[in-house]
């Protein structure tokens, strides 16, 4: 589906379409159109022009050309597929380079835009006449069904209240399809210039002065966006009072979003290092003087921007950002809890272009000590035609004015574009107004630089999921892998069953609203947090009462060292106290990355005491610049061997343990001794297998003993014998 924004310029576009070539429309620039360009200039400095020159001889002068050489081409072509608008500094630079004037690059570059639209317009105009033309054809084929249809009694025409089920089927389904029809005929009539509906009650101008109409000038991609007519055409079921400002919020925002992605400075300001950069707010709110309004009194600002190539092509990689449970799986360690509250548009052409979806998230760190940050928000999908596609959020907190929110979300979002041998260039924001200020101090130089919610974080672990499930795809088992896993099923087994176990873990393990810590005070353990949960008809956990216990504390030791100790075999029985001093032995080892921290091994642990039976431990380890992961659950063995010869996982109970692992913050992502470790220990422990028990004191005081001794030995083997005041 295409912009009204375009329209302007439509009929132009199709006749150059039809008479200029490529070459004519970006190789060949004339020098008396590169010199009429600058116009402006001459009469600048001479306004009355030279009467002395004769008008007779000015038709006679002739044209001249100028084609670009193949080296210019290229290099245009190739900082177009990065860059489709770049503004004046890029393109003197450019120009620079190859040997042209800024204004000669400039027309190539709107000549290139020009080409790729008119090309894209003709080819969507071709498939909807084509889709138009099919549903024509069905809907006569239906007329001629119903009119010949007759009365089983007397023979004569049929009445509705005489047809048969499938021929009232027929006529409900012509129905739809002259609805369909219609919708088609509108999108279509933009490419023959007939007028477009309107829609005058979507004026944000009311009761809610919202503000979305102006998000500033409209530049670059801003003009190939849906507006809020178009979108409004392909929302299902009826349309109440909300859904008219959702829907041109959701328009706003997508503008913002690519403007935001694109923009360098002044908006978006490098630091000394050029390590990072920081977005300006003065600059913001000149730019995008309303948007959904001032920043609320007690909120702060936070924005980040980060771009990554990813294994994974653009089409997967907008399902998954598209599909709830999909989005909830991959980035199990920042969502923590998400629905999808409504759809009001699933898309066009079969794909989520145009899709719209109101949705409710809990945003997380993997500790208790910091609050989730809960979101009510529109999220949009646009395919733009110059191939890239865009996802943004945005909070629709000021809907619901009875609520009291500690943060919204500003447009978030990313710009997917493709590249060769399915992998996508991801472009990242993340723009939101919170109130921190509960978040426990050791948490809070993480949570103010921006790693703990950031785009970084985001970036990170999509790039890293994108490798694992590269790997889950692989057809045959790579030589690098050992162990008992002895084909392709059994090793995808292993991996979903271990997929779940981290999805687990990380629900488990953070402040949702969904869970209900109790601090344990004078036990003996330093914040210690515990909660209980019952387990009843899950195949995916053993049942009875579950206690779950966590704890967060800093170590003066870098997130890297602290990772390589945790998932390392050899040295688990220096803390896990469940291993008895046995010796640890890896039997399988499956591969999720480049990092060889990224992967899923099956352990076994060998007690030194025979008469205890040997111990099968499924574990996963993970590690990008933002963040690690160390988790692992117990495993029945008559199970695992199920799994290893591609048995369903779904019905082997676990109950996850492990550790999350970030950087304290005041190091950064640095990985040297000098940066300090956040560690959060998560433990589950089945400590009765009645589901309608009551908890003792005396489970609570063992879990509680047996966490405290884990972060003794933790520390003890990392030499951190004293604890800063940041200790909890």
């Amino acid at each position: 589906m295409f912009q009204p924004n375009m329209f302007e310029s439509h009929h132009h576009l199709l006749d150059m379409s039809h008479n200029k070539s490529p070459e004519n429309d970006l190789d060949l620039i004339r020098d008396d159109e590169f010199e009429s360009k600058s116009m402006a200039d001459i009469m600048e400095n001479n306004p009355c022009g030279d009467d002395n020159e004769d008008p007779n001889q000015r038709p006679n002068k002739k044209k001249r050309y100028h084609r670009h050489t193949q080296i210019q081409i290229q290099e245009m072509e190739s900082f177009f597929k990065e860059c489709p608008h770049p503004d004046d500094k890029q393109r003197k630079e450019l120009g620079k380079k190859l040997g042209l004037e800024p204004l000669q690059v400039k027309f190539w570059f709107q000549n290139k835009r020009t080409q790729m639209k008119a090309q894209h317009e003709r080819h969507e105009n071709s498939e909807l006449r084509a889709e138009n033309e099919k549903l024509r054809a069905e809907n006569i084929r239906y007329k001629e069904a119903l009119g010949n249809a007759s009365c089983p009694n007397c023979g004569g025409p049929a009445s509705i209240g005489e047809m048969s089920f499938d021929e009232q089927h027929l006529r409900i389904e012509n129905a739809r399809l002259r609805e369909e029809i219609d919708r088609i005929s509108g999108i279509a009539a933009k490419y023959v210039g007939k007028p477009m509906l309107t829609y005058p009650n979507l004026s944000t101008t009311g009761p809610l002065d919202l503000g979305v109409g102006n998000f500033g000038p409209q530049t670059g991609l801003v003009g190939e966006i849906y507006n809020a007519s178009d979108l409004l055409r392909s929302v299902s079921g009826p349309i109440d009072a909300d859904k008219p400002i959702i829907i041109e919020l959701a328009v706003a925002a997508m503008e913002e979003l690519i403007r935001m992605a694109q923009t360098g400075e002044p908006l978006w300001i490098k630091t000394l290092d050029n390590s990072s950069e920081t977005l300006s707010e003065e600059e913001y709110f000149r730019t995008f003087p309303q948007g959904i309004g001032p920043k609320p009194l007690g909120l702060t600002s936070e924005a980040s921007r980060e771009s990554a190539v990813v294994i994974m092509n653009h089409i997967n990689l907008v399902e998954i950002l598209m599909d709830v449970n999909q989005w909830t799986s991959v980035f199990a360690g920042l969502v923590s809890r998400s629905l999808t509250l409504e759809v009001l548009s699933t898309g066009v052409a079969g794909n989520y272009n145009g899709a719209l979806q109101v949705m409710t998230a809990e945003f997380q760190v993997p500790s208790p000590l910091v609050p989730t940050r809960e979101n009510y928000f529109v999220r949009y999908c646009k395919h733009h035609a110059d191939g890239t596609w865009a996802v943004v959020d945005v909070s629709l907190d000021h809907l619901r004015p009875t609520a009291v929110s500690r943060d919204r979300r500003r447009p978030s979002g990313c710009l997917i574009q493709e590249l060769p041998n399915g992998y996508s260039k991801v472009t990242w924001i993340e723009h939101v107004e919170v109130d921190d200020r509960s978040a426990h101090n050791i948490y809070r130089p993480l949570v103010n630089s921006g790693l703990a919610f950031g785009a970084k974080r985001w970036v990170a672990t999509l790039d890293r999921q994108c490798e694992r499930l590269a790997s889950a795809m692989a057809i045959n088992i790579p030589t690098g892998e050992v162990g008992v896993i002895t084909s392709p099923d059994g090793r995808k087994s292993m991996l979903k069953l271990a997929e779940r176990m981290v999805m687990s873990f990380c629900a488990g393990v953070g402040a949702s609203t969904a869970h209900t810590w109790t601090t344990l005070s004078g036990s003996g353990a330093d914040d210690v947090r515990v909660m209980t949960r019952k387990s009843i008809d899950d195949p995916g956990r053993p049942p009875g009462i579950v206690l779950s216990a966590a704890t967060s504390f800093w170590l003066p030791v870098s997130p890297k060292r602290v990772f390589d100790f945790l998932r390392d075999e050899n040295s688990r029985n220096e803390w896990d106290i469940l291993s008895n001093g046995g010796l640890v032995q890896e039997m399988a080892h499956i591969a999720n990355g480049r990092d060889p921290g990224n992967c899923v091994s099956l352990l076994r642990v060998n007690s030194g005491n025979s008469s205890q039976s040997n111990m099968l431990i499924l574990q996963e380890s993970s590690t990008d610049s933002t963040g690690s992961y160390v988790i692992y659950a117990p495993v029945d063995i008559v199970a695992m061997n199920v799994v290893l010869s591609g048995g369903d996982p779904d019905y082997v109970a676990l109950l996850p343990s492990g550790f999350a692992i970030l950087p304290d913050g005041g190091g950064g992502i640095n990985t040297t001794c000098t940066s300090g470790s956040l560690l959060t220990v998560a433990f589950q422990i089945l400590v009765d297998s009645i589901p309608t028990a009551k908890l003792s004191l005396g489970s609570v005081a063992t879990v509680n003993s047996l966490l405290k001794c884990t972060v003794e030995r933790i520390k003890n083997a990392l030499a951190c014998d004293t604890m800063p005041d940041g200790k909890i």
